[in-house]
């Protein structure tokens, strides 16, 4: 409460004192040792629930849940699936082509387009170039500590939390355009367990969650599941470049198409 009034007395103080401020400095520690580990997974595979906020007209919010599965091998393979209150989509990158379903209504139909040769490439191409942000892809880049905070103005270590049963670090990240939170699991495998962004200048401030669980980081993996067999009666479709709109940052521009 003191440093929150000092704060207040003293405008801009908060900026300049941040970067020294010891529970700032732990964050981004704890932060960075999550991405490192990750970026240095060569397989793994997960499961994520997701739980999207939308703001009525009328001020009213409502909530639209999908569950993912993600299976990663790198350097140059992603295969992921969804299904949600909205859609039933999957992605499957192979090193040379980038493949999406997906199903609404009942009619299924897919695209298929080339990707570059890396993970990184083909994420950054699908984000881009079609407006798809593949499931956790923020978390699959090597330099991923960097993607995250790159509108960062200041962190804080909450202290320990608990998801799903497991023992967590809880970070708070401030930024210019979203506020977010992680949970990261304490011990040998700093593995991300919870995220929550709260985008602040959207009416209603909506929420982004997921939540991760059934980490597997030594699964085994058939090519097959890197190969993209179109759905049965799927009508093939072209990919439509997304409009031109204006620069958000990465956090804010996933958080509104998740």
């Amino acid at each position: 409460m003191l440093s929150l009034l000092f704060a207040i007395g003293a405008p801009g103080s908060v900026f300049a004192d941040s970067a020294a401020d010891p529970s700032d400095a732990k964050a981004r520690a704890v932060l960075r040792q999550m991405t490192d580990h990750l970026a240095q997974q060569k397989n793994f595979t997960l499961k994520a629930t997701n739980t999207v906020e939308v703001v009525l007209v009328s001020g009213q919010k409502l909530q639209f849940d999908s569950a993912s599965e993600v299976a990663v091998a790198r350097p140059n393979k992603m295969q992921a699936a969804r299904v949600g209150d909205l859609e039933q989509q999957a992605f499957v990158y192979d090193g040379q082509k980038l493949s999406v379903s997906s199903q609404n209504d009942g009619n299924p139909y897919y695209a298929t387009v080339a990707a570059p040769p890396t993970l990184e490439g083909a994420l950054d191409f699908a984000r881009e170039s079609l407006d798809i942000v593949a499931p956790a892809g923020d978390l699959l880049y090597a330099n991923a500590y960097d993607i995250l905070m790159e509108d960062v103005i200041s962190g804080m270590y909450v202290g320990a939390g608990t998801v799903g049963g497991v023992r967590c670090h809880h970070l708070a990240f401030r930024g210019t355009q979203t506020d977010w939170q992680i949970w990261i699991e304490d011990g040998a495998r700093p593995l991300p367990r919870k995220m929550v962004i709260t985008s602040k200048w959207t009416t209603g401030a909506p929420q982004y969650t997921v939540t991760t669980s059934d980490w597997n980081m030594a699964p085994k993996l058939a090519a097959e599941r890197f190969k993209f067999v179109p759905p049965k009666d799927a009508v093939q479709l072209d990919f439509i470049a997304p409009a031109a709109a204006p620069a958000l940052s990465r956090k804010s521009t996933a958080e509104g198409r998740k």
